[in-house]
Parts: structure tokens; C-alpha cells; sequence
């Protein structure tokens, strides 16, 4: 629900009313771990399908959660900018400084994702690393009940809730590199809603877009959908002295007759990415950069792709087979 107040409150800065329509999708209600059986889209096909049959004008999304397969009949028409990328341990008790150093000996830790669950493995073999499932505030029930020693969850959740007083530990992106589309939203509407998408693309950020462009593409080419092992964060830098205009060629610039929009983004885009095997023994990384400039959603694309090709001479696919498998 934050996500969905979140963007009324951006449209209503734009002189936007709009109402808020609650739903419940299957990764709200189904509590089983996630594995090799999971349906890809868990999370966002019932508010998809709102907006496809007129319940709903706009689906908001967490953009990690939203498959890279694209719905013909549906527009990303905005990616706002992004909060933390990070991760964070929450624990129990005790000082916590340096999780790898400080956390005890086999302590169980709780998380619904097979990528954190990895680097959690490939760091520190000895955890018991557990599922988990449920939105944060179950979660921390859980580990307030002592089903769990710590958990790991998105730093995002707990600023957007404003939760960050709870004791937690940052983890790095050096350390823990987050979900392709990590800390980003998503913001879709129907194809041929013209009015919609109009008001919409006013939240876009050029920049975040591009960064979740590169990493998305990535995971895409890979086919790893949200199953495997598979992390990426594209950083964008706008160079200091270059004042370059570009034309950003937007996917909403093919609704109607409206306009290209035009945007002013001098920078470099950097992807960084890592598939693991399930258990945290093998892992491949791979990290390139380049300038972004017109056309910047192209580049970003190209920059996703040539990493992928970089992660599979190394030897990737094979560990993503590996992690599709059930159970």
C-alpha cells in the first residue's frame, strides 16, 4: 500500500487526483517458500489484470518483482527515482558491527530470496539460512518471537515504512549486491490508455530508468527470472562540466502523436552483476561501463547485454540451470 500512496502523493504534486485500490496478490497470501515451482509474476499479476479489465488506471509495482517479460497490452510508463539499493540485517541482540565477523556461529537466518540467501552462504557457510515469507511487519514477529536470529530484508521497506530506528545493519553493495530493479518502483498502464500514460510519465526519472534499463535487460537475457541466484545494480554518475543535451527515447514517446521528451543527461552508467549457485559455492561476477548518451535508453540496453554475454563465457548459464531446478 506505501507504493500505491506513494505515487498518488507524486501525481497529486502534479495536480493529479486519483483513489487508491486495494488488492491482494498470490505472494501476499501464499506463504509457501519460494523454489523452482513458483509462478513468475507472483507478486504482480492480479494488479496487472486490475488494469487490464478497468478496475484500476494505474498498477504500481515494486520493479524487482515485475517480470522482465513484458505484457504486450501493458506501458512501464514511469520509474521514479529510486530509494536505497541496499539491504540490511536485522538481528535479535547483542552489538552487530561487522555481520561477517559479529554474527554467532550458526545463527539462523531468515530471508524469502535465493539470491540473498546465497551471498549469505557464499560469506558465511556455517549460517542456517531459513525462508521466510510475509510482508515486513510479519517478519519482524518473527524474528521478535525468536523464530529467527536475524533476518535480512530491503532497506527500502523499512525507510518507506519509516522503520529505520530499528536496530539493522546496512550491508554493502561490495558485499551484497542488491535485486536487478532493487529499491525502484514501477508504474504501468493499458497501451491504449493515452491520458493515463501522459500523467504518468511525468514521475519518470531519466536517470533511474536507465540504471533499471541495464540491469533488467541483464536479467532478461539471462533467463533467470526471479528464481535464480542472479544480482545486478547499474550506478549512474552525471559528469561534472558537460552540460550534453539528449533526447531520451521513451517508450510512451509511440502513444499518440505527443512529443519526444527531451532531457539533459551527460553521464556514465556502470553495471555490476553476480550469479551464485544455490548453496553460495560458485559465483560470477562480471562489471563494465559506458557513456551514456543519446540514445540513453539504448545504451543501457547494449550495456545489459554485453555484461550478460560476459557472465555466460564465464560460465553462468550452467549455474542458473542449476538453481531452476525444484526443490
Amino acid at each position: 500500500m506505501w507504493q500505491a500512496r506513494h505515487v498518488a502523493q507524486q501525481l497529486a504534486g502534479q495536480d493529479v487526483t486519483s483513489e487508491i485500490i486495494p488488492l491482494a496478490s498470490g505472494g501476499d497470501t501464499d506463504m509457501r517458500p519460494i523454489d523452482g515451482s513458483t509462478q513468475v509474476g507472483v507478486f504482480t499479476k492480479r494488479i496487472q489484470e486490475a488494469v487490464l479489465n478497468g478496475e484500476a488506471d494505474v498498477a504500481v509495482h515494486s520493479l524487482k518483482d515485475l517480470p522482465t517479460e513484458a505484457d504486450p497490452r501493458l506501458l512501464l510508463a514511469a520509474v521514479p527515482p529510486r530509494e536505497s539499493v541496499r539491504d540490511c540485517l536485522l538481528w535479535s541482540g547483542g552489538q552487530l558491527i561487522d555481520w561477517i565477523r559479529d554474527l554467532p556461529l550458526g545463527s539462523r537466518v531468515g530471508t524469502g530470496s535465493r539470491r540473498r540467501a546465497a551471498q549469505l552462504r557464499a560469506r558465511r557457510p556455517d549460517l542456517q539460512v531459513l525462508p521466510i515469507r510475509g510482508n515486513v511487519q510479519t517478519r519482524l514477529e518473527k524474528l521478535d518471537a525468536g523464530d529467527y536470529d536475524a533476518i535480512v530484508l530491503a532497506e527500502a521497506g523499512l525507510l518507506r515504512l519509516q522503520l529505520e530506528g530499528l536496530p539493522h545493519l546496512p550491508l554493502s553493495t561490495t558485499v551484497m549486491l542488491p535485486a536487478p530493479g532493487q529499491g525502484a518502483l514501477g508504474v504501468e498502464v493499458r497501451c491504449d490508455d493515452e491520458q493515463a500514460a501522459e500523467l504518468v510519465t511525468r514521475l519518470d526519472d531519466p536517470a533511474t530508468r536507465a540504471a533499471v534499463t541495464a540491469e533488467r535487460t541483464l536479467l532478461a537475457a539471462l533467463q533467470g527470472g526471479c528464481l535464480a541466484p542472479i544480482a545486478a545494480l547499474a550506478t549512474v554518475q552525471r559528469d561534472a562540466g558537460r552540460t550534453e543535451e539528449t533526447v531520451g527515447q521513451h517508450p510512451a514517446e509511440t502513444i499518440g502523436e505527443r512529443p519526444t521528451a527531451t532531457i539533459t543527461l551527460a553521464a556514465t552508467i556502470t553495471l555490476a552483476a553476480e550469479v551464485l549457485s544455490l548453496d553460495g559455492s560458485g559465483r560470477i561476477s562480471a562489471i563494465r561501463m559506458a557513456e551514456l548518451t543519446q540514445p540513453w535508453q539504448s545504451i543501457a540496453t547494449q550495456l545489459g547485454e554485453s555484461v550478460c554475454q560476459q557472465l555466460i563465457e564465464m560460465g553462468a548459464l550452467e549455474l542458473i540451470r542449476e538453481s531452476r531446478e525444484p526443490g
